[in-house]
């Protein structure tokens, strides 16, 4: 199984960026497809979750308003549209999916059972 991410950068704060998943080799029908993050010096933080099938979504209490996860099955990709970025937004942020509902992936201890490789946002003022 592969998740790629890809659409990270370099913006100044306020601005936007739409990150991208592309999920392979697995069906992910049964799964929540999900965003995680992590700054330098912080512990991971989840930020959004969506089940593959549809139906409600979950995010971080930090992006809510902000942030929109979202999903297009017939490419196997799952997106993060960020909006009203701050500097506080600056992390690794990791695609991820797994079985558990997105309440559950929200406040799980261990690693999801399949992680991207990252892609590093940096927002400046």
């Amino acid at each position: 199984v592969h998740l790629v991410e890809s659409g990270g950068g370099s913006v100044q704060a306020g601005g936007s960026l739409r990150l991208s998943c592309a999920g392979s080799g697995r069906n992910f029908s049964d799964y929540t497809l999900a965003w995680f993050r992590r700054a330098p010096g912080k512990e991971r933080e989840f930020v959004a979750g969506i089940r593959w099938s549809g139906g409600s979504s979950a995010y971080g209490d930090s992006v809510k308003g902000r942030f929109a996860i979202s999903r297009d099955s017939a490419k196997d990709t799952w997106y993060l549209q960020m909006s009203s970025l701050q500097r506080e937004d600056t992390a690794i942020y990791y695609c991820a999916a797994d079985r558990l509902p997105a309440e559950t992936m929200a406040v799980m201890i261990g690693p999801p059972e399949f992680w991207g490789q990252g892609t590093q946002v940096t927002v400046s003022s």
